[in-house]
C-alpha cells in the first residue's frame, strides 16, 4: 500500500496532480481511492488531496490518510508543507516548492512570511526522520515558460526520488489521459525539464 498526500493552496493544480498519480496507479492495474479536503480553495484557502494506492494488489477501503502514514508529501507550497508535516511516515518522503504565496494574514501583518525560512525548518526537523527535497519551483517554471505546470514538476521531482514505484513515463501516460489536449505538451516538457536536472 502507497500512501500521498498533496497540499497546496486553491489553483495550484492539487486536485488535478492527485487525479494524474491516480490515474497513473490505475494504469498499472493497482486499486486506487482519492479524497479532496478543501477549505475555501477558490479563495486561496488550503487543498489536501489523499491518495492511496495497492501497489501489492491491495483492496484500498478508505480514502484518507492518517497523521503519520503517508510515504509522501509533495507540498506546493512551504507553509502548506510545515502544516501537513505531521502526515508524513517514518522514513518518508517530503517534496516541496519553494516559493511563497503570501497569506492574507501575513500581507496585513508587519512579520513577513519568509519561505526560506519555513523550508529551513523542515529541513533541519527531517534531517534524520525522511527524505526532505527542496524544489525550485520558480526556477523550473521560468525553463518551462509557465506556473500552470508547477503540479507536473513537482510530481515529477517526488518520482524522480523513486519514493513510489511509478516513473515519469507512468506519469507521461496519465497526463495524457488527465490534462486537456491543448496542455499536454507543457506538461510533457515539464516533465522533460526536471528529467534534465
Amino acid at each position: 500500500m502507497r500512501n500521498v498526500l498533496l497540499a497546496g493552496v486553491g489553483g495550484q493544480g492539487t486536485v488535478l496532480a492527485a487525479k494524474v498519480l491516480a490515474q497513473a496507479a490505475q494504469e498499472k492495474g493497482w486499486q486506487v481511492r482519492t479524497a479532496e479536503t478543501i477549505g475555501m480553495a477558490q479563495r486561496g484557502g488550503n487543498v489536501v488531496s489523499h491518495v492511496r494506492m495497492g501497489d501489492g494488489g491491495e483492496e484500498v477501503l478508505a480514502p484518507l490518510l492518517a497523521h503519520g502514514t503517508a510515504d509522501l508529501v509533495v507540498a506546493f507550497e512551504p507553509a502548506e508543507a510545515a502544516r501537513v508535516v505531521p502526515f508524513l511516515a517514518p522514513g518518508g518522503t517530503l517534496v516541496t516548492a519553494t516559493t511563497a504565496l503570501q497569506p492574507v494574514t501575513a500581507a496585513l501583518s508587519k512579520t513577513p512570511y519568509r519561505a526560506a525560512a519555513v523550508v529551513a525548518r523542515l529541513q533541519e526537523q527531517l534531517a534524520d526522520a525522511a527524505t526532505f527535497v527542496a524544489v525550485d519551483d520558480a526556477a523550473l517554471c521560468a525553463l518551462v515558460g509557465s506556473r500552470k505546470v508547477l503540479n507536473t514538476l513537482l510530481l515529477a521531482s517526488a518520482l524522480k526520488t523513486g519514493c513510489l514505484p511509478l516513473d515519469v513515463d507512468d506519469l507521461r501516460r496519465a497526463i495524457a489521459s488527465c490534462v486537456k489536449p491543448r496542455f499536454v505538451d507543457l506538461n510533457l516538457a515539464a516533465i522533460d525539464a526536471v528529467a534534465a536536472r
